[in-house]
């Protein structure tokens, strides 16, 4: 008797997951990101995009998929990631053509004014994002990679900081510089930059130990090992990694 059911591993399924949070939070973080906020801390203030709230989860996704899934299916998640944000762009501009029922206000439903202040004016966060998006993400992967290759598939805090530090100053020079660089002084927006900048470094770091956790429950809690750096073209060594 035939099946026409689809097997799914443990491995395959995690992919899945970890791929389809990676878009949301992405496509999420570029929609939201034209909301700008105050932080206080420590006596200083400084404004950021309230988009750095779920982008701090793509650092870690970004890394465990290199991790457990290697170059190509990090690449690829990139991949699926910018296609997703491309067609999350085009939704948005076409439901900003099309006129609200008449009935609208009375309902209760987003008026035109509102919607286009909030949905059309996050397009020129997304166009940004995307300018700087693929270059950043396979900067982030090479360095990840590299990193990983040179310290022989140890320090995994090394790799997992030093390619986040890397790619993130490109994208957050890019991303700022288009998203605000006509309506913010020279001198604010350089500001933002290394701010911005400084605020991801931080959490970078701070997520480490969330990257182990992750890293433990991926490879002890699911029996799934991370590919190793190896003679293999496309690294797909199954051993273990020391972490």
């Amino acid at each position: 008797m035939r099946r026409d059911r689809m097997f799914l591993d443990k491995r395959h399924k995690l992919f899945l997951v970890l791929a389809a949070i990676f878009v949301v939070c992405f496509v999420v973080g570029d929609i939201i990101g034209g909301k700008l906020v105050e932080v206080r801390l420590l006596g200083f203030s400084w404004g950021t995009t309230v988009g750095m709230i779920p982008f701090p989860v793509t650092f870690l996704l970004t890394d465990l998929l290199n991790e457990f899934y290697g170059k190509r299916a990090a690449r690829f998640v990139t991949l699926v990631g910018f296609g997703a944000a491309v067609l999350a762009f085009v939704f948005i501009t076409i439901a900003g053509t099309v006129d609200p029922h008449p009935m609208s206000k009375a309902w209760g439903g987003v008026s035109k004014v509102a919607f286009d202040e909030v949905f059309m004016g996050s397009r020129r966060i997304l166009v940004a994002s995307l300018c700087a998006y693929l270059v950043s993400q396979f900067i982030d992967i090479g360095i990840f990679q590299l990193l990983k290759r040179t310290t022989e598939n140890r320090m995994l805090w090394l790799r997992a900081t030093g390619s986040t530090a890397a790619s993130q100053l490109i994208d957050t020079a890019i991303v700022s510089t288009l998203g605000w660089g006509e309506t913010m002084p020279v001198a604010e927006l350089i500001k933002m930059i290394f701010v911005n900048y400084g605020l991801k470094v931080v959490i970078a770091i701070g997520l480490t130990p969330l990257i182990y956790l992750g890293h433990a429950l991926v490879q002890r809690g699911l029996g799934i090992e991370p590919i190793l750096i190896g003679d293999a073209p496309d690294d797909q060594v199954a051993t273990s990694a020391k972490p």
